[in-house]
Parts: structure tokens; sequence; C-alpha cells
């Protein structure tokens, strides 16, 4: 029973973090809204959830190892999107694409990566 407690919260407080950034972009507020998305706050939850499962703190910066490497490929989508739409893509059309460009990008990290000999 304390198991399913434990992981409702953990459920109720990821998902009430996404749902509040939605809501607060959507009011118009951009600035905050990006402010907060762009926050590691799902990373630092992820943390948190694994150090009090595990209470292994190596793990946890592992973790952070790996999100730091893979942060990186990832802010092709965030510079790819808003060129195509504006380039008149559209969303559903440039959305795809800067996730497949991204996806490509992750897979060239990990073979750059593999090179240096650091392991995720």
């Amino acid at each position: 029973m304390a198991d399913m407690i434990y992981y409702s919260i953990k459920v109720l407080a990821t998902a009430g973090l996404i749902v509040l950034v939605g809501e607060i972009i959507k009011r118009g507020h951009l600035f905050g809204g990006a402010l907060l998305a762009s926050l590691p706050l799902t990373s630092l939850l992820i943390m948190v959830w694994l150090y009090l499962e595990t209470g292994d703190p190596l793990r946890v910066a592992a973790l952070s190892t790996g999100i730091f490497w893979m942060i990186l490929p990832s802010l092709v989508l965030f510079l790819l999107l808003p060129v195509l739409i504006k380039a008149g893509w559209g969303f559903w059309l440039g959305l795809p694409t800067a996730v497949l460009a991204t996806i490509l990008c992750y897979g060239v990290m990990l073979v750059i990566l593999k090179q240096f000999g650091v392991k995720i």
C-alpha cells in the first residue's frame, strides 16, 4: 500500500508540474513559461526519485552526467523547429522533422562519446 501511495505522489507531482507550466504559457506568460520549461525540473525530480529509491549518490551522478551530454543534441529541436515554422513548413510538418533531426543528433552524439570513451 505504501508503494502505491509513493508511486501516486510521484505521478501527481511530475504531471502537476507539466500541467502548471502549460497553464502558465497558455495564459500568455511566455517568458515565465519558457523559463520554467527550460529549467531541468524533470531531471531534478528524476534525480530525487532515484536517490530516494536507491540511496545511491553515484547513480544520481551518473544520471546527471548522461543528462548533460544528451542536452546538447536536444538543442537541435529548439533551434530547428522555429526555423522550419518560419520557413513555412507549419507546425505539423516542422515538428516531426525537427524531432527526426534531433534523434539523428542523439545518434551522432552517442558515436562521438563512444569514441572518447564516455559511457552513458
